[in-house]
Parts: structure tokens; C-alpha cells; sequence
């Protein structure tokens, strides 16, 4: 597939470098010479310095031939106007960055394809959606739903009470038979787990389940869960203001900004949210503010360091749950180590978005987890794919891929070694870069 990328920012560089490992006709288009020369030197891809809204710079990038154009340079209607132009030009799927929720109504969506734009991502509120989950579900660092929830993923740091600690996979077999992990993260490595490994504590491991096996996965994961009532923001930017917008209504929330003006504005807006102007690193505000007292605490002013460290703060005064916005990548594992709750990255969420339609029309869901290396993805079992010609401990499926579970007739199944996939199942796989190619084999 040849994809065209305008935009060299952290969305379009990380993508780029994504979809390199699968063997695209990569081409990234921006106007920052020296930005691309470095990512040249990186990446295994074609660069064109230009604009995106160039149609001669569109041509030097031969978008008459993509399969896929995807705008995400910083300027919304810079990206909308590449696109059409892009889809005038010969491409044949057009994607475009926003920064407006209005257009994402379903009533706008026909309008936009007239124009020549397939499809639009709002990053901030993906993010919204991942936070909302984090808070709703707090005894995991990491939640995805599947198949409208059909089958749920859980990323769960483990602990010495855990129940299933320094046990091997196939002993936690013997105790249940409704979740399967499917990924560790021990470290700085992700691991793709079999039979003989060990789950071990201060492991993040990676689950799948169904709704049914949620309350015995946290049981035997050693997780208490407790209620959430009482929400921090700290900070009010466009995630918070459209995570707080979900919350409002069943939550009670407070918002800390610094910025005076973005406080009135945000206090028009948000009827239900009580805005606090000051600064949220003051310790004695935070007081004064009743942090003992809140539930969970959510850090998204935009700065890394400041999320990580107020979650730390806010930790030490008795939150159970906190939520950090990191989008430098550097610090992410840095996070993890300190145990924030959630970490929010909108360059790896957008990238989930966005990956899959680079991918065949039988992958239905991506997830790209924030602090592994592996990918979740749903796809489509075909008539007479590989995949439905055994059962799934006879397949000889990858060592860097694990089945963990499908979706048949509308109900949520976790696999065994004796599962048989049959043609139409939905089958979520968690899988390392290296063995998406591999698994693409299994499903045609």
C-alpha cells in the first residue's frame, strides 16, 4: 500500500514509523527540511519537503497513486483542504486531523465525504474517551473494549497479593478459564507470554476477558475495587474540558487552570464542573481544594513533567487514582515506574485510530498500548483461512502473537488450546510488530 503522510509532527512521524515495519510505500510531506532529513536517516521512507496543500508538492508525492492520504500537520483547515485536494488528485482514502468536535457530528460525516474527506480524527477526544474508561475502571492502568465490549481488555500492574503471582500460565489455567493474558510488560520489555512463563510481581500484564470475567480477574489479580465520586483536573485544556463534559453528569468534578480567562470560558461552558483559578503544583491550594478527600486525580495540563509529578503528589495524599497526559515519550516508562494509574498519550491514540485503515478491510479494531510495544488487534476469520483449519494449539501461530479470545454469534469467548475458529469469528490478537505480517498469513 502507499500511504502519503503530510505533517512531520509527533501524530505523523510516530505513523510513519509504524507503518514502515510493515513493508508501505511511506512518503511524508512537510516543510521542515531538516525535521525530515533526521526521520529520513531513521525511518525507511520516501520525504518530500512541501506544503499539504500544495497541488504541486501532492504531486511531487505521487498522491495520484496512494492508497491512503493522511493529513495531520498542526492546522485543521490546512488538513481538510489537503485532503480534498488530495482525493481530486487520484488518491483513494483521505484522512484529515481536526481540531473542531462539531465536525465529527454523524449528520456532517456525508457532507465531508462529498468534499473529499473519508474520514476525520479529533485527537482530543480520543483521549477523552481513553481518560473517562481509566476512571470508570480503576483498578486497571489500562482498559479497551472489543467488539462493543463483547470481549474487554485489561492492563494490570501486579502485585505480591496477587492470587496468580509467580505462577506460570498454564497453572493460572487450572485456577480459571474466563481471562487470558495475552501480554507482559516486565520493564522495558514487552513480552508475549506461553504456557511455561511466570506472571511476576511489579508485571504489567495485559488481559483479555469477557463482562462476566471481570470480577474474578480482578479478584485473582489481587485488585480491590472501590467507587469513584469525587474527580481533580488539573488543568483545563481541550482534553479536560471533554473528559469533564462526559463526567459531569455522574461525577463531582474540579478544575484547577491557571489562566484566568481560559477559567471564565471554561465556567460558561462546563454548567456541572466547579472551576478552580490557581496554580495546581501550589500544595496548599491543593489542600484547600479538598484533595484528601477526591477519588482520582487527572493531570492534563500539556507539560509532562508537571502531570507526573502533581500525580505523585496527589498520590501521597491519599487519590487512589490517578491519570497523567505524557506525550513525551521519554517519560513514559518513568511514569510507570512511579505507578501513575493511567498514562494518556495522544500520538500513540491517534495512531490506533488511524493504523487500521492501512490495513485490510477485515481488521474491525487497533489497539496501539501506550507502554508496549505490541498492538491488539480484531480482525475477521475468512472462509478457509489458515486459521479455521485447526484447532489453536495445532495452528503453529507465532511465538511474538497470542489468540486470547473471539467473538461468535455475538457473544464473547476466551480461547483455549482446544479452540477451533470457525469462519466469521472475530478474533482479538495481541501481537509484537514483527508478527503482524506473520498473522496477516493465518486470516486470508
Amino acid at each position: 500500500m502507499k500511504v502519503v503522510i503530510a505533517g512531520a509532527g509527533e501524530v505523523g512521524t510516530h505513523l510513519a514509523k509504524m507503518l514502515s515495519n510493515e513493508d508501505h510505500d511511506i512518503v511524508l510531506l512537510d516543510e521542515d527540511k531538516e525535521k525530515l532529513d533526521k526521520l529520513a536517516n531513521q525511518v525507511d521512507l520516501l520525504t518530500v519537503c512541501g506544503a499539504a496543500n500544495s497541488i504541486d508538492d501532492l504531486k511531487e508525492a505521487g498522491i495520484s497513486k496512494a492508497d491512503l492520504f493522511i493529513a495531520v500537520t498542526p492546522y485543521e483547515s490546512r488538513n481538510v483542504l489537503a485532503c480534498i485536494l488530495a482525493k481530486d488528485l487520484g488518491a483513494q482514502k483521505t484522512l484529515a486531523r481536526i481540531n473542531n468536535a462539531e465536525y465529527l457530528k454523524r449528520i456532517n460525516k456525508p457532507k465531508f465525504q462529498q468534499l473529499g474527506v473519508d474520514e476525520l480524527i479529533y485527537p482530543e477526544t480520543l483521549a477523552a474517551k481513553e481518560i473517562v474508561a481509566s476512571v470508570k475502571q480503576p483498578g486497571a492502568r489500562v482498559t479497551h473494549e472489543f467488539s462493543k465490549g463483547k470481549l474487554m481488555l485489561y492492563g494490570i500492574k501486579i502485585r505480591d497479593n496477587a492470587e496468580i503471582v509467580n505462577k506460570t500460565l498454564s497453572e493460572i489455567g487450572t485456577l480459571t478459564d474466563n481471562f487470558r493474558a495475552v501480554a507482559i510488560t516486565r520493564g522495558d520489555t514487552t513480552l508475549i507470554p506461553h504456557g511455561k512463563d511466570s506472571i511476576i510481581s511489579g508485571d504489567i500484564v495485559y488481559f483479555v476477558t469477557t463482562r462476566d470475567g471481570v470480577h474474578n480477574l480482578y479478584e485473582k489479580a489481587g485488585k480491590t475495587l472501590f467507587g469513584v465520586k469525587n474527580i481533580m483536573f488539573l488543568g483545563g485544556s481541550r482534553i479536560a474540558q471533554k473528559t469533564a463534559e462526559k463526567l459531569s453528569d455522574q461525577f463531582n468534578i474540579k478544575m484547577i487552570e491557571q489562566n484566568r480567562d481560559r477559567c471564565t470560558q471554561i465556567a460558561d461552558r462546563l454548567n456541572n464542573v466547579l472551576i478552580i483559578n490557581g496554580d495546581g503544583r501550589n500544595l496548599e491550594l491543593l489542600k484547600e481544594e479538598g484533595i484528601e478527600k477526591m477519588d482520582a486525580f487527572v493531570a492534563v495540563t500539556g507539560n509532562s513533567e508537571t502531570n507526573i509529578l502533581c500525580c505523585q503528589l496527589a498520590k501521597k495524599m491519599g487519590v487512589k487514582r490517578t491519570v497523567a497526559e505524557i506525550e513525551n515519550i521519554d517519560f513514559i516508562s518513568l511514569a510507570e515506574q512511579v505507578g501513575i494509574g493511567s498514562v494518556i498519550n495522544k500520538k500513540f491514540i491517534a495512531a490506533s485510530f488511524i493504523y487500521r485503515f492501512s490495513m485490510r478491510s477485515d481488521i474491525s479494531n487497533v489497539k496501539c498500548l501506550t507502554s508496549t510495544e505490541a498492538e491488539a488487534v480484531e480482525l475477521t476469520a475468512r472462509p478457509g483461512s489458515k486459521v479455521t483449519t485447526s484447532m489453536v494449539k495445532d495452528l503453529d501461530f507465532p511465538d511474538d502473537a497470542k489468540i486470547g479470545g473471539f467473538v461468535r454469534d455475538d457473544q464473547g469467548y476466551i480461547v483455549t488450546g482446544e479452540t477451533q475458529i470457525r469462519e466469521g469469528d472475530r478474533v482479538v490478537i495481541f501481537a509484537l510488530p514483527s508478527a503482524i505480517k506473520k498473522i496477516d498469513k493465518f486470516f486470508q
